[in-house]
């Protein structure tokens, strides 16, 4: 019985030690204990942009010879393209040609932000302090016009999904770019609806979805900073 005891005990200690062990390592590892001679700071966000991890750009438009294009047509949306071929052709058939701006392409990411959708910007007299940044970068259908004061008025991407797209054309920038963030395949539908300018078969019933929001707004569950949904 004595001999069981010590050799749990063993077992015990030595299970602790190697925890200990790893957990010294993943510190060591993420900088933890010398952060005053590290690359990043206490967030873990790099303090000099190394440009070597730059220095194979990747192409901003999408084609058909694109390195790593084969790899996602072994996947399903939102991996891959899996099932999709057809219709990403005809896409790229149209925006092949496509390109950025001269006002973008000459655009250095010193010092970007993301611009989230939440309240938590509201009455916070913001939008000079936003605008400042280089790259202002904005997500769905989050408003701009008469909020420029929390908001800023720049904006330089609109990353969105289409049911979080803005309806209307003159509601975006000008001189901003449009992002899809595409995960299912009738957002892949959808952005050729776009391209060949044809009419838009939307995905969802957006009334529904409306309505289900009013209803969250009138319980208190939500609050609606839209001026009406």
């Amino acid at each position: 019985m004595g001999l069981l005891v010590f050799v749990r005990n063993l077992l015990l200690a030595l299970c602790l030690f190697l925890v200990l062990g790893f957990l010294y390592y993943s510190a060591w590892k993420l900088h933890l204990f010398q952060w005053e001679d590290s690359k990043y700071d206490r967030l873990g966000f790099l303090l000099k942009l190394d440009s070597k991890l730059f220095s194979k750009p990747a192409p901003m438009f999408l084609d058909d010879s694109f390195r790593k294009w084969a790899r996602i047509r072994e996947f399903v949306p939102p991996f891959g393209i899996k099932g999709q071929d057809n219709l990403i052709k005809a896409i790229l058939s149209v925006t092949k040609e496509y390109r950025l701006t001269p006002a973008l392409d000459s655009l250095r990411c010193r010092r970007c932000i993301i611009v989230g959708n939440g309240g938590v910007l509201a009455n916070k007299s913001l939008g000079s302090r936003i605008d400042d940044y280089d790259i202002v970068v904005r997500l769905n259908s989050a408003p701009v016009k008469g909020f420029e004061r929390d908001v800023g008025s720049k904006t330089t991407l609109r990353i969105t999904y289409p049911e979080g797209a803005m309806q209307r054309p003159e509601q975006y920038e000008r001189d901003s770019l449009f992002v899809l963030a595409g995960f299912k395949w009738q957002d892949f539908k959808w952005l050729k609806y776009i391209v060949y300018k044809e009419r838009v078969s939307w995905t969802h019933n957006i009334q529904r979805e409306k309505e289900f929001l009013r209803k969250l707004v009138r319980a208190h569950v939500i609050t609606d900073l839209s001026s009406g949904i």
